[in-house]
């Protein structure tokens, strides 16, 4: 037998295999699409990453390294999965053709060859058009990047050549990983399995009502414990153990809800003949129903998924929008520190003085006496050392950063200041007392009123009182009292320059940073890059559901062109078959969403108290924003299957 030339043979299987590409490159478009939007994602984060200008231009730069390398890995589990996914739609798409070459002759080598270099081929263009995508707009990503954390670096163009390296070879890891996948296709059936494969009969799956209603259960439980108010006093044990519990329940019923519930539902509607039996209702229904159990692992994956996607990015959001109000809760003025002499106190002075683009707005002297204090009643917080200011310097402080809440005092009245990052309302205090342990007996102050408005930077235990200012003066002849100087400037949000000289002056007097604008800087460039992460990780989701789901619609499309062929030879016209498709690609496409969209909004319920209640994040409008982005992604994959599949069964 005669044996074409190796370099003959190569040459003609890489043609064939450009054909074939060629020729397929409809079905594979929006694969190759989303192979290519993941890889400049990928190459995005990786550069970023390896980035020494914007890693210089933050302070978070560590936090930003470890999160973009998480993220990437995050990204390629995803993606690999993705692939994977795909890889097995071309491959039960290609068993006829594959069987048509082993009739002709080819050797299953042969064969094997080629589906090894089509998936190479087409590998390698998506990661050289990934790459280049994403070195070109890496600038952009890296600006947009600057942008949300409000730092003022000069991005230039470059090139990252170990983005490029790591890129390539993770890439080509997963690539060559399927391409061995297709290479075994022609070993893994035989023949007849080739060619009959998708003709092979599907069962009707059966109805189980008890399955459904428990189905239902674990769903009416999970919102259940979800929407439940929070206790007064809540722990982390109350929230792991109660969020624990719904979360289990919300899967397992998620599931149990596209795979029983919903075909209850379907072979319900069965049982309306008018319905049913009008127009295409017959076919919609009976494949709905037929495919109904084999996407319910799918439909519950993207369900959650999406859930959890839009609260991340709801709350991602609106904690970047909430920043400079958290940070002015943890670090109320623009510069606080504790007093260590005339000397120290007056170089801080003149730092901050000698900026004259911040002039100073306030300045006081705010004296603090630390105590151990012993509660009338029982608070899951830890109090001491209490700390005491008086009336007089309350009152000031909330002048100074223009709050309208001011205290009167008298005698041995006192009041709280809300324990900052907790939700303890006037009423449990309301009634109560605190009793003062000083070296020579105790005193015993009766709570008449709780405020919210803080005086220093945040340092548990973050337990202030603000006592009358005789009370005050009595205590300080027993306790002497620290002594702290505070500052409010103009425009502090840019005060970048003077803030690190009096902190690196100052030191840590505080568990937080002495200067509103070190407090402010990290926290919003925390959540730009949370934000920008979130951001990018939910459209590559997005991307990946969006074509697992097109692809497959366009499965069922060329398994059922027989019988919307029999349905125009009986005299259904196009338009009403067309109709037919919207209804099922609706159907398909807006379940998973819809329950998805049905548990964010019970999430938000959740999260958007807890947050808060901590740190004043309202989530419902960035929610809202999150659920518009997904119904317009989804809208686009919509009207894409809904053409293409017309095009496979109504020609």
């Amino acid at each position: 037998m005669f044996y074409p030339h190796w370099g003959v043979e190569q040459m003609t299987l890489f043609s064939l295999a450009r054909k074939n590409i060629k020729g397929n490159f409809n079905n594979y478009f929006v694969y190759f699409v989303t192979l290519v939007f993941s890889m400049v994602i990928y190459y995005t984060f990786t550069s970023l990453q390896y980035s020494e200008k914007i890693q210089e231009s933050i302070e978070l730069s560590d936090t930003m390294s470890f999160m973009f390398g998480v993220s990437s890995i995050i990204l390629i589990l995803f993606v690999a999965i993705f692939i994977l996914y795909s890889n097995s739609f071309f491959t039960r798409k290609r068993k006829k053709e594959v069987g048509l070459y082993a009739i002709l002759g080819l050797r299953k080598k042969t064969i094997a060859k080629m589906l090894f270099y089509e998936n190479l081929v087409m590998g390698i263009i998506a990661l050289v058009i990934g790459i280049i995508l994403g070195t070109l707009l890496s600038k952009l990503f890296a600006m947009i990047l600057i942008k949300l954390m409000g730092s003022i670096a000069e991005v230039d163009f470059g090139i990252s050549i170990l983005a490029i390296t790591q890129t390539v070879i993770v890439f080509m890891v997963i690539i060559l990983f399927t391409s061995v996948q297709g290479y075994r296709l022609i070993y893994r059936f035989t023949l007849i399995e080739l060619f009959y494969d998708e003709k092979k009969g599907e069962q009707i799956p059966k109805v189980s009502l008890i399955t459904a209603v428990i189905g239902v259960i674990f769903l009416v439980v999970s919102y259940w414990l979800i929407l439940k108010p929070f206790p007064d006093e809540f722990t982390t044990e109350y929230l792991i153990k109660n969020y624990g519990i719904a979360f289990v329940a919300l899967v397992i019923g998620t599931h149990l809800f596209f795979r029983s519930v919903t075909v209850y539902l379907l072979r319900l509607s069965q049982k309306n003949k008018s319905r049913y039996y009008r127009g295409t209702r017959i076919i919609e229904t009976s494949r709905l129903l037929f495919r109904i159990r084999g996407n319910a692992r799918t439909f519950t994956v993207i369900a959650l998924l999406s859930a959890a996607t839009i609260c991340f990015l709801g709350a991602t959001y609106s904690g970047y929008y909430s920043n400079e109000k958290r940070a002015k809760e943890v670090v109320p003025f623009s510069y606080s520190h504790l007093s260590k002499g005339p000397e120290f106190d007056s170089q801080v002075e003149s730092i901050i003085k000698a900026d004259h683009r911040h002039p100073i707005k306030a300045q006081l002297d705010i004296p603090v006496i630390q105590v151990k204090g012993i509660l009338s009643f029982q608070l899951d917080y830890d109090i001491n050392p209490v700390k005491l200011i008086s009336e007089s310097t309350f009152n000031k402080v909330a002048n100074a950063l223009n709050k309208d809440e001011t205290v009167s005092l008298s005698g041995n009245q006192a009041a709280v200041i809300q324990p900052r990052f907790t939700e303890y309302t006037k009423s449990v205090f309301k009634g109560e007392n605190i009793t003062i342990q000083l070296p020579q007996g105790s005193i015993e102050l009766p709570f008449v009123h709780m405020v919210e408005s803080n005086v220093l930077p945040f340092d548990y235990p973050d337990f202030f009182l603000v006592v009358s200012n005789e009370m005050f003066a009595k205590i300080a002849k027993k306790e002497a009292p620290l002594t702290y100087k505070v500052y409010e400037v103009e425009n502090e949000v840019t005060a970048q320059a003077t803030s690190k000289k009096v902190n690196k002056l100052v030191g840590n007097d505080f568990q937080v940073s002495s200067s509103f604008y070190t407090e402010y800087k990290q926290g919003k460039e925390g959540n730009a890059i949370t934000l920008f992460i979130f951001g990018f990780l939910g459209l590559v989701f997005l991307a990946a559901s969006g074509s697992i789901i097109y692809f497959k619609q366009l499965t069922e499309a060329n398994e059922a062109k027989g019988q919307y062929e029999i349905l125009r030879k009986i005299g259904v016209n196009k338009k009403d078959i067309r109709k037919s498709i919207k209804r099922q690609s609706l159907f398909v496409f807006g379940l998973p969403l819809t329950v998805g969209i049905l548990h964010s909004c019970v999430t938000l319920y959740f999260t958007s108290n807890f947050m808060s209640n901590l740190i004043g994040i309202n989530l419902i409008f960035p929610i809202l924003m999150a659920i518009v982005f997904f119904v317009i992604i989804y809208a686009v994959y919509y009207v894409l299957t809904v053409n293409t599949y017309n095009r496979i069964v109504n020609k």
